[in-house]
């Protein structure tokens, strides 16, 4: 695909607006100043100072910065044709922007600013992966009513991997596993028998002899490995927060509830993840996963990338392309097909063009209500605990996330991972529990939990296959 063809601006334009200016929201303002026709003159924080910070990181001169205090100074900055930091949406809504970027990663702030983009008629490309994980599919559905598109984002591995998996869907290809490796790599120092993993080093002598899959089973060296690295952190919610959000729009749900993230090295993984009839550790295909990428110090990186496992329906062709480099599985039944990079803001602009130029989502054309990320208590919680959501990862101190099959929500029912943080408890729950929905003090003026319910109306007929709900069969 020629890019300047499908992306044919014709001279155009396209104004946005960031709000959240931290890493993602600073590669975004950086790579705007050098995308042609991509222009992103104002930066929201929750403090305008921040914003104006991060306008300056990039390169913007200090005397080309106006701090807007309210929706007067805003407006006439954007006559001048300064760039603009605010420390609230409300001040810049009614700007001439056709896209909103929300990316402040905040589920209650994100709700918050994606109902009031969608009604100020902007279109909204969602960073917040946070916001989409409980509301994504209502938001999409009150965008559509409003004439405006809500995207996933291009640089994050939702979006990339719902292309890549829609790329192979268009080619006929059957997807046995779908998904991304985690955000760090677990990298192996077989010298010294440490195991480093985002900066942090673990010493892991039973790691020894298990750097290689060879021969061994699947499912046996999967276990050995997790075992030998119990030290190292094995799930993290982020990676199920994106894989419910491609669930959403690809009608795909994980083979496990909190999936399999195995470590594995790059050539291993399409042994690895597929069916066991095959050998693998699947219990049944067309489902997403999250792998560990292990490696040596001297090895490259997955860099968090995404991959799609399809089956090897020509044996001929497939040997053909092991030869020139491509990762099959051991026993040729199946391959990964992949794409190593995410690039955060810096790749973020063929989204933009999308919603902008295009008219479409880079997610689902209509997406619907799947899957939920729900909370679990991994420890005893009484009364009155506090549920703070915090950290480089939005987690919860003492509680995990699951993927189940998305439903309204009712009293009885789990809650959703990002509703239930910055909660507190009304009642004591046991580990290994759900936090159920009436488990929770819930401000009922939240805009999360307001933006759920109106979802939950919308979807109430509408019953899901709770198992695997792709129908689409291939050759």
């Amino acid at each position: 695909m020629n890019y300047h063809t499908y992306f044919n601006r014709q001279g155009r334009t396209v104004e946005c607006c960031i709000i959240g200016t931290g890493g993602f929201g600073r590669s975004f303002l950086a790579q705007g100043l050098v995308v042609p026709g991509l222009s992103v003159r104002v930066a929201v924080d929750i403090d305008a100072e921040i914003a104006a910070e991060s306008l300056h990181n990039v390169g913007i001169e200090q005397s080309n910065i106006r701090i807007c205090t309210d929706i007067e100074t805003a407006t006439q900055a954007w006559k001048d044709g300064a760039f603009i930091a605010a420390g609230s949406y409300e001040f810049v809504a009614a700007l001439p922007v056709e896209v909103v970027v929300e990316a402040t990663g905040n589920p209650e702030v994100g709700a918050h600013h994606a109902r009031l983009a969608i009604k100020a008629g902007r279109h909204v490309a969602m960073v917040s992966k946070e916001v989409d994980s409980v509301v994504g599919p209502g938001l999409a559905a009150m965008a559509r009513d409003a004439g405006v598109i809500v995207t996933p984002v291009d640089g994050d591995q939702p979006s990339l991997l719902i292309g890549l998996i829609t790329w192979a869907e268009v080619l006929g290809f059957e997807i046995v596993a779908a998904g991304k490796s985690s955000e760090y790599d677990m990298v192996y120092d077989r010298d010294t028998g440490v195991m480093t993993c985002d900066g942090v080093a673990f010493n892991v002598p039973d790691f020894a002899g298990l750097e290689q899959l060879g021969d061994a089973d699947c499912a046996d060296m999967v276990a050995r490995r997790t075992a030998a690295t119990k030290a190292l952190p094995q799930r993290a919610v982020p990676d199920l927060c994106e894989m419910t959000i491609v669930a959403n729009s690809c009608r795909m749900l994980p083979d496990r509830a909190d999936l399999h993230c195995p470590i594995a090295r790059i050539d291993e993984v399409p042994a690895i993840l597929c069916e066991e009839s095959d050998g693998g550790i699947l219990s049944k295909a067309g489902v997403l996963d999250v792998f560990h990428c292990l490696r040596r110090p001297d090895e490259i990186s997955f860099a968090g990338g995404v991959f799609v496992i399809v089956r090897c329906k020509h044996a001929e062709t497939w040997d053909m392309l092991r030869g020139k480099g491509h990762v099959v599985s051991r026993n040729g039944r199946t391959a990964m097909i992949y794409l190593p990079r995410h690039l955060l803001g810096m790749e973020a602009a063929t989204s933009i063009f999308e919603v902008a130029l295009k008219g479409v989502s880079s997610g689902a054309e209509i997406l619907e209500h799947h899957a939920d990320l729900i909370a679990v208590a991994d420890r005893d919680f009484e009364a009155g605990a506090h549920l703070t959501m915090g950290g480089h990862h939005h987690s919860i101190e003492g509680v995990s996330s699951r993927i189940v099959a998305g439903t309204p929500l009712d009293a009885q029912s789990p809650a959703p991972f990002y509703l239930a943080a910055n909660c507190s408890l009304r009642q004591a729950v046991k580990a290994g529990q759900p936090i159920r929905m009436c488990d929770l003090n819930l401000d009922q003026n939240s805009a999360l939990l307001k933006l759920r319910q109106e979802q939950d109306q919308r979807y109430a007929k509408t019953v899901d296959d709770a198992v695997n709900p792709r129908e689409e069969k291939h050759a």
